[in-house]
């Protein structure tokens, strides 16, 4: 219960800024009665697929004719861009919302309302995409591994990492697959690396260094240069490929098996680490325990709450819902300290019918594709209806599924769905994070490499530092550089891939510019300091490592805010 209150306490702001969005809408629309007309600041929520009216096509990311933000840049005047805006096809890559035109039209007699409103929604989709991560798409990745009986050798690398990183993954996929050809996503990648593998990793050496007695913690040396030196060996591949201007298909096949290398070298390592001795008992035991093997929980004397606390808690449960409730009636969650068996039947009821919605979404807004979409749509309602009459005879209402054949397919439909509702968040996040680069005047990579890196990096840097305050140096600092090597190698690797695969033959074009090789040097740098310092030092980690580190992503910041500034210009 301790574990739901600070969880319901985290979804607190992000609740309020939803609340407080809501409200900046409302007082936008009473602000301006003239756009009223024209749809009021409502205006720029325009479904994918669907007609925007005013003569400008509908928003969409994935194929529709998108215009120049270059020619809106240069027109001067709210109101002047506005009426660009609704008379041209959107600009800049635009999920359900194009935001642009919200900005200008919606807000544009009050653009500080505008810019309120845009980082209110920031905070949100931030929150959404971290939360959808962590509480449905970990939980069924963790689940598939207990059912799968995979070692915590393999499943830590794979499953876990893939949990860990799955917001950076899917920002990469979504900016290569968009209308920003990859710009936001190669900056966020790099970015995300870089600042885990420099300032979360020099936070924890200093806050090993400060619980230690001797003023530093020592950590394994094989398992410690064996990934500095594959993500090493993942950025000079990755260098490879931004100098040569383009990757095929193949090439980017083989840097994505780049960390199938890497997971069976940590496998061989765990297996063959002494020979002679058995192999350690974590290592073959299974992630998670059957149900028949947890043990019993540790019962704690309750205390009635006072009617203070009972109050708070009402009031953030209330906060939370509307954020809440919509993955959970749209994604399958057998997790036992979440269990319900009225949500659950309407999970999987609902689940087909986002999934026909989602699809049709995508569809050009013809007569014909309007006439598949509805049959799409009845085809989910019916599939859903079916789906929740199996669920309801099949489930019991004081526990989740039990056995490997009732859970799988639970936990793979929660798989699914939390993968749809990440994508979709992150698609959300990148188009935004674009459109603010255009509101403000500043570039969308800038944006990738600070914002949308910080944010989805924030959680490593909590998580981490409480691991090294609580003893555990050694896998907090593992974790520094595992999962840059998975968010680098998997989610640049995959989102290559599928930009190579959607235009195969022909070579994809990466966005390099100079700021992209200047992440990619300062992320360099950092890796050659912790591989040089601290075997030199003992295998210590402790001041110098760690304020080295941050040093050197303090230099890199400084040179990004110049060149924000015009202070800093490249000559390539």
């Amino acid at each position: 219960m301790a574990l739901l209150r600070r969880r319901g306490y985290s979804a607190a702001v992000p609740s309020a800024c939803f609340i407080l969005l809501i409200v900046l809408l409302l007082f936008a629309t009473y602000l301006q009665p003239t756009l009223r007309d024209h749809g009021g600041v409502l205006e720029g929520v325009v479904l994918r697929g669907s007609g925007s009216g005013s003569g400008s096509s509908p928003s969409s990311s994935s194929g529709d004719e998108q215009g120049d933000c270059q020619e809106l840049q240069s027109i001067k005047g709210g109101e002047a861009r506005c009426q660009y805006l609704r008379t041209h096809p959107p600009c800049a890559p635009a999920g359900y919302v194009d935001y642009l035109r919200l900005f200008y039209c919606g807000f544009g007699s009050a653009p500080a309302a505008g810019y309120a409103a845009a980082v209110l929604w920031l905070v949100v989709l931030f929150y959404l995409l971290g939360d959808t991560a962590s509480e449905y798409f970990c939980a069924s990745l963790e689940g598939l591994s207990a059912a799968l009986h995979l070692p915590p050798a393999i499943a830590g690398v794979t499953l876990l990492s893939l949990g860990n990183g799955a917001p950076d993954v899917f920002a990469s996929v979504v900016s290569f697959a968009g209308g920003d050809g990859g710009g936001v996503g190669l900056n966020s990648a790099l970015g995300g690396a870089l600042f885990v593998s420099t300032v979360v990793a020099g936070v924890v050496a200093l806050a090993a260094a400060s619980r230690a007695s001797g003023g530093a913690v020592v950590v394994e040396l094989r398992g410690f240069v064996r990934d500095i030196c594959f993500l090493l060996l993942a950025l000079c591949y990755l260098l490879a490929i931004l100098v040569s201007g383009t990757v095929t298909l193949w090439v980017s096949v083989s840097f994505v098996s780049l960390y199938a290398a890497y997971v069976l070298l940590v496998w061989t390592s765990h297996c063959c680490a002494e020979p002679g001795k058995p192999p350690q008992a974590d290592l073959v035991a299974p992630l998670l325990l059957d149900d028949e093997g947890l043990p019993p929980l540790p019962s704690y004397t309750k205390t009635a709450p006072s009617k203070t606390r009972a109050c708070l808690h009402s009031l953030l449960y209330t906060l939370r819902m509307p954020l809440h409730l919509p993955r959970r009636l749209t994604i399958p969650d057998i997790a036992a300290h979440r269990w319900s068996r009225p949500c659950a039947v309407a999970s999987v009821a609902l689940a087909p019918v986002l999934l026909a919605a989602t699809w049709t979404s995508e569809r050009n807004p013809v007569a014909s594709s309007r006439r598949h979409g509805l049959a799409v749509l009845l085809t989910g309602a019916l599939v859903g209806l079916l789906l929740a009459a199996l669920a309801a005879a099949t489930t019991d209402a004081a526990s989740p599924p039990r056995g490997r054949c009732r859970r799988v397919p639970w936990l793979a439909a929660g798989f699914l769905m939390s993968v749809l509702w990440a994508y979709t968040l992150a698609r959300e996040l990148v188009a935004l994070l674009v459109a603010m680069g255009y509101m403000l005047g500043v570039k969308a990579s800038v944006l990738g490499v600070t914002v949308l890196a910080w944010g989805d990096s924030l959680g490593d840097l909590v998580s981490n530092v409480a691991m090294a305050l609580h003893g555990g140096a050694q896998t907090a600092v593992s974790g520094c550089y595992a999962g840059p090597l998975f968010n680098t190698v998997v989610g640049l690797g995959l989102s290559l891939t599928l930009a190579a695969g959607g235009q195969y033959p022909v070579p994809f074009t990466i966005p390099a510019t100079g700021a992209v090789y200047e992440a990619v040097g300062f992320l360099g740098a950092g890796l050659a300091w912790a591989l040089l310092v601290v075997p030199a030092r003992g295998m210590r980690l402790d001041r110098v490592y760690g304020l080295g580190l941050i040093a050197i992503y303090f230099v890199f910041f400084a040179i990004r805010v110049f060149d924000s500034l015009g202070l800093w210009t490249y000559s390539w």
